[in-house]
């Protein structure tokens, strides 16, 4: 039961009270008058919802389009999907079994139309119910006015007009309808319902989940009870997937694994992948660590295996001859993520600008590479290895544009036998422009000691420098480490 602006009401009602005349929406006095013997829970509407968007996401096994309707129904898309179950009345029969071994009682109705299934399923006098598709006007004749989901104060109008039938308003001129209701709107919901139902308007019906281009399921006639049966499952399945993924010259960036339980309920672990890949192994490798969080309660008896995202994959030799191609960090990123968490793994991504520490940002491993801009032989050799912020040095040179002769970091003094450069960088004047520091030129030279340890220092700004940081000297930085 559950509480509205008028006070208590029956919320659900099951067999032994519909026998004794009760029915969901029945005052709760009303309800203890017929029936002085009522027990009642309160209901909790917040778990109904939950349970019935699983049950959906459970019934995908008969179709990937489905979706919840209103707070006690489902409807599925099974176009395309009868004949693997031998037939509409073998799919419906199997659906009741099931929903049977789940201890619930289900009302069923399948027809050409969303509208026509719905009435089907809850004014058919028997369940299933199935409409032939030529015939379907003259099996919803005899339905009541409610089963074109019209609100319940257009109900009321037209029964007080004599519309009781759904076959009564075949023959009635739609022009003569709309002065008998109060608003045109009004007028325009009942045919625009009774259209949708006999198929004359298309109704638009958004699915629970987007459904995936690239989907493999695997169903078993035995439950499995044991991950290592789901672990080979998955194996298939990767292959299966990969083969389409192949031929379509796509890769996945992003897997769902969802494994269907005979008991209703069901589990789905993801893993997203830092470039596209369509190597079964490689994807099994990924929700291999994951297999273990899933609870395999009493069996599964479902897997589908899908790619939620795909990316264009570019071909590469595999035969004849080894591939000269090295290997990228994109199997090193994806077990990272896996174990990590992909929040915590950051690559290095290109961005325009000049000043070498301003050149590349980070960003997560899984946003799309972009090709770097440029080609990296037009510039001189940079080192491997940037410091994290550049740090000062004491430099003895030569004035104006010397390089240096001996240098000072981190309290050890060095003395530099061989020397290259300079690199003059500019500065980016505009940033003065948005409140930043003025910045100056800088000067890299490609330094080594006597040690043959190689250095990446510069002079900041220029002995012959003029404006508002006149008579402030250049300083020297060391930014990089050659190995």
């Amino acid at each position: 039961m559950g509480s509205d602006a008028h006070g208590l009401a029956l919320t659900a009602v099951n067999t032994p009270c519909r026998q004794e005349g009760l029915s969901p929406g029945m005052r709760l006095a009303d309800a203890k008058a017929i029936c002085p013997a009522l027990l009642t829970v309160p209901g909790a509407p917040d778990k109904d919802a939950a349970f019935l968007e699983s049950l959906a996401r459970w019934a995908s096994r008969y179709s990937p389009s489905l979706n919840v309707d209103g707070t006690d129904g489902l409807w599925l898309d099974t176009t395309g999907v009868a004949p693997l179950f031998g037939g509409e009345p073998e799919l419906l029969a199997d659906l009741a079994t099931r929903l049977a071994r789940l201890g619930l009682s289900a009302r069923l109705g399948c027809a050409d139309t969303l509208g026509s299934a719905w009435a089907l399923a809850r004014f058919a006098r028997r369940s299933p119910a199935i409409a032939a598709s030529d015939a379907l006007p003259e099996t919803l004749a005899p339905f009541p006015i409610e089963a074109l989901r019209l609100e319940p104060e257009t109900v009321l109008l037209l029964q007080r007009l004599g519309l009781k039938r759904i076959g009564q308003l075949y023959d009635l001129p739609r022009a003569s309808l709309e002065p008998r209701f109060h608003s045109k709107d009004a007028a325009e919901s009942v045919l625009h319902r009774l259209d949708e139902a006999l198929g004359a308007r298309n109704e638009k019906h958004a699915p629970l989940l987007p459904a995936p281009d690239f989907v493999a399921r695997l169903s078993f006639a035995e439950p499995l009870i044991s991950h290592d049966g789901v672990l080979a499952s998955l194996e298939r399945l990767a292959g299966d997937l990969c083969g389409m993924l192949t031929r379509a010259g796509t890769g996945a960036r992003r897997v769902v694994l969802w494994a269907a339980r005979t008991d209703g309920s069901s589990a789905a672990i993801e893993a997203g992948l830092s470039a596209p890949s369509a190597t079964p192994s490689h994807l099994v490798r990924l929700l291999k660590e994951k297999l273990e969080t899933i609870d395999m309660g009493f069996g599964v008896d479902l897997m589908i295996l899908a790619a939620l995202a795909v990316d264009d994959l570019y071909p590469e030799q595999t035969g004849l001859s080894a591939t000269t191609r090295k290997p990228g960090p994109e199997k090193l990123i994806d077990a990272l993520s896996s174990r990590l968490g992909a929040r915590m793994v950051r690559r290095l991504f290109p961005q325009e600008s000049h000043i070498p520490e301003l050149a590349q940002t980070t960003r997560s491993a899984f946003a799309k590479l972009p090709a770097w801009n440029g080609n990296p032989q037009e510039k001189p050799p940079r080192p491997p290895l940037l410091l994290a912020k550049p740090e000062s040095v004491a430099v003895m040179a030569e004035i104006p544009e010397g390089p240096p002769a001996r240098f000072t970091w981190r309290r050890v003094s060095r003395r530099v036998v061989k020397a290259e450069g300079p690199e003059r960088i500019a500065p980016e004047w505009w940033r003065a422009f948005d409140g930043g520091t003025p910045q100056r030129t800088r000067d890299y030279y490609r330094i080594e000691d006597e040690d043959g340890c190689r250095y990446w220092v510069f002079r900041e700004g220029l002995y012959q420098e003029r404006g508002e940081q006149e008579g402030e000297p250049p300083r020297w930085f060391l930014h990089g480490v050659f190995p």
